[in-house]
């Protein structure tokens, strides 16, 4: 039979699913798996909510598409007012896209605007830098700006790199220190690479609160975020949070960098927001940035045919209604707590386990060979991917990723279940994931 649909990898034999209800997923044969992941970290309030679907299709029998170029609609700012309120400080403007992957482009794109708005079109700021262990898009721009190598690297040729730090990724730390002994060297390298560039070219830094895929939840030091807000602070760059995973509850708190009390300039951000019930990402920017275009060039020199979709906008404004209505952010909190004690339990008791670590429902595996030493498995024998398969026998869906270790080696996945998840359910989540481990630790003995 000829295969129409252009999979994303020939090589993996896919689960074919069927349809969702609440945390869990059921193929065509009428399996039940648990959503460990929420896909990707985005279907935070879990599958078929009536409450969101009966939003969207009030919306679609009103009006599907109006171009923003033209059109404003109450929807979307319905939404806007709805995401700009749990937002930080004087995150007050929100700019709607498709996805991550453009809601980071923007965040470039409107950082850069803004210096040549308030300084003039000489101005020289327009590097952005970066860090290594990073995932902020698969377009050509954010992977400039990225440093997840497995992905960029047969790409390099399209696009003009950016400088990279290192990322907060104490349990291998780059700088071989050892936490709080290190004074905290990851983020002083900010600074030095400022120095080194010089800051009247910079216009931004930008980094996730929490590192997702790439390195598998890597939670940094409390200082670490301050630090980094009063460096670009005093040498005029502006801080770009990516909370296309972490944010909309994800860690237990609206936004993660709220952990810390820090105010980004620009926070993009995605998955959560439309809980997977739409396509859509966008940006959340303070106010003297949209001051500076408002009384400037009057325009921000950017679209895409689907800002401020109404569709989309609909299912925005329903996923914050009901997470304030149904408490959805404080449940992450608490689960989180639960679930996390959990997972270091299990991650205690395993050999193949080096850290567990996470916030929230956001919460990553590292995946080594040896315990003590740290040393990694073979890249060949793909760890991470042996424990998915071990965990879907199990009827647990997990997200696994690899090459954390000088962009290629070592293996690590993700737990992340859906916002809503009860007791019981974290109950049972722990049960299928040790018992997934432990029969991938059996195959891999073998």
């Amino acid at each position: 039979m000829h295969q129409y649909l252009f999979p994303r990898s020939f090589k993996t034999n896919y689960l074919e699913a069927d349809y969702g209800d609440g945390l869990y997923i059921y193929d065509k044969a009428g399996k039940k798996y648990l959503d460990g992941c929420s896909g990707a970290l985005i279907s935070n309030l879990g599958h078929r909510n009536k409450d969101i679907i009966a939003a969207v299709e009030k919306q679609f029998a009103k009006l599907e598409f109006a171009h923003p170029s033209r059109w404003r609609t109450d929807i979307a700012e319905e939404a806007a007012a709805a995401v700009a309120e749990t937002a930080p400080g004087d995150l007050d403007n929100v700019w709607f896209v498709s996805g991550g992957s453009e809601a980071v482009e923007t965040a470039l794109k409107l950082a850069r605007q803004y210096y040549v708005e308030r300084d003039g079109e000489g101005s020289g700021k327009h590097v952005t830098i970066g860090r290594w262990n990073s995932y902020h898009g698969s377009t050509i721009g954010t992977m400039s700006v990225a440093g997840s190598m497995a992905r960029r690297r047969v790409f390099l040729p399209l696009f003009k790199e950016s400088p990279k730090i290192p990322s907060t990724y104490c349990y291998r730390c780059h700088f071989r220190k050892r936490y709080p002994q290190c004074g905290l060297l990851c983020a002083h390298a900010l600074e030095e690479m400022i120095q080194i560039i010089g800051p009247q070219y910079i216009s931004s830094f930008i980094a996730e609160p929490i590192v997702g895929s790439t390195a598998g939840a890597v939670v940094p030091p409390d200082e670490y975020w301050p630090m980094l807000r009063e460096i670009c602070d005093r040498y005029d760059i502006l801080l770009i949070a990516d909370e296309v995973m972490t944010g909309c509850g994800r860690t237990g708190k609206n936004f993660c960098v709220d952990h810390w009390n820090v105010v980004p300039d620009i926070i993009a951000t995605a998955k959560g927001m439309a809980a997977g019930y739409m396509p859509t990402g966008g940006i959340i920017a303070r106010n003297h940035l949209i001051e500076a275009i408002k009384n400037g060039s009057g325009a921000f020199m950017h679209g895409h045919t689907y800002n401020g979709n109404p569709m989309s906008a609909a299912a925005v404004a329903a996923v914050f209604r009901y997470m304030k209505e149904h408490k959805v952010v404080e449940n992450a909190a608490k689960m989180g707590e639960l679930l996390g004690a959990g997972l270091k339990k299990i991650g205690e008791g395993s050999a193949i386990i080096g850290e567990v670590r996470g916030k929230g429902l956001m919460w990553g595996f590292e995946v080594v060979k040896d315990k003590a030493s740290k040393e990694p498995f073979e890249k060949k024998l793909a760890a991470a991917n042996v424990v998915t398969r071990a965990c879907i026998e199990e009827g647990l869906i997990i997200y696994p990723s690899s090459g954390q270790i000088t962009g290629t080696g070592g293996d690590n996945f993700m737990i992340g279940p859906p916002l809503v998840i009860t007791e019981p359910q974290v109950k049972e989540l722990l049960e299928k994931l040790k018992a997934g481990i432990e029969k991938a630790e059996n195959a891999i003995a073998k």
